[in-house]
C-alpha cells in the first residue's frame, strides 16, 4: 500500500522532532558549510529564504551570513493564502507571525525577485521532491518560476519515495549535513 502525504509527513517530523539540540545544532552547522560550496548560493546577491522553527535546520546563521555579505535578505510573511517576500535587514525586522513563524514586519519592503531561493522540507527525494507542511504555500509561490531552489534536509529526512501531485515544485538542489544532492529534476 502507497504511502500517503499525510501519513509520511507525520513520519519525518516524528523522526525530526526526536533529534537532539545537540545533533541538530552540528547538523545545521554542516549544512550551512556544504551550502557555502554552493556557486549559485555564493554568486546569489538577492536570496529568498524562511526562518527556521522548531526541529527545522536552523537558518539563522545562514541569514546572518546574507546580511553581514550585504546581500539582500528576503524572508516570507502569510498573506491570505499565499506567500509574499520582503527585505529584511536585521532581525529587529521580524515579529511572530500567523503560524507563529518570525515574519518581516508590515513595513518591510517586498522582493519579488531572486537569485535563489531557500526552502523549508519536512523530507525531500534525491529526484527533487519535496514534502512540505502540506499547506501548500511554497508550491504556489514556486509555480512558475525560473528562479534556483535549494532544501535543506538533514539526511534523515531523505525518503525513497514521495507522492506526486501535478501541483508539487521540485527543488534543484538538496542540502544535507552529508551530501549536496543536485537533483534529477525535469
Amino acid at each position: 500500500m502507497a504511502e500517503t502525504k499525510e501519513n509520511l509527513r507525520k513520519q519525518f517530523l516524528e523522526k525530526r522532532d526526536w533529534l537532539s539540540a545537540d545533533l541538530i545544532e552540528i547538523a545545521s552547522r554542516q549544512i550551512r558549510k556544504n551550502l557555502g560550496k554552493i556557486e549559485q548560493y555564493r554568486k546569489a546577491q538577492t536570496i529568498a529564504c524562511y526562518h527556521s522553527t522548531g526541529s527545522e535546520v536552523k537558518t539563522h546563521e545562514i541569514m546572518q551570513e546574507i546580511l553581514s555579505h550585504g546581500k539582500t535578505l528576503a524572508l516570507p510573511r502569510v498573506k491570505e493564502e499565499h506567500l509574499v517576500f520582503c527585505d529584511v535587514k536585521k532581525f529587529e525586522d521580524l515579529e511572530k507571525g500567523e503560524f507563529g513563524i518570525m515574519e518581516p514586519k508590515q513595513y518591510c519592503r517586498m522582493v519579488d525577485s531572486f537569485d535563489l531561493i531557500i526552502v523549508p522540507a519536512v523530507a525531500m527525494t534525491k529526484t527533487g521532491q519535496r514534502l512540505g507542511y502540506g499547506m501548500g504555500f511554497y508550491d504556489r509561490f514556486l509555480a512558475g518560476r525560473k528562479t534556483p531552489t535549494i532544501a535543506l534536509a538533514y539526511s534523515k529526512s531523505i525518503a525513497k519515495n514521495i507522492p506526486y501531485e501535478k501541483s508539487d515544485v521540485k527543488i534543484d538542489i538538496i542540502v544535507t549535513e552529508d551530501e549536496i544532492i543536485h537533483s534529477e529534476k525535469g
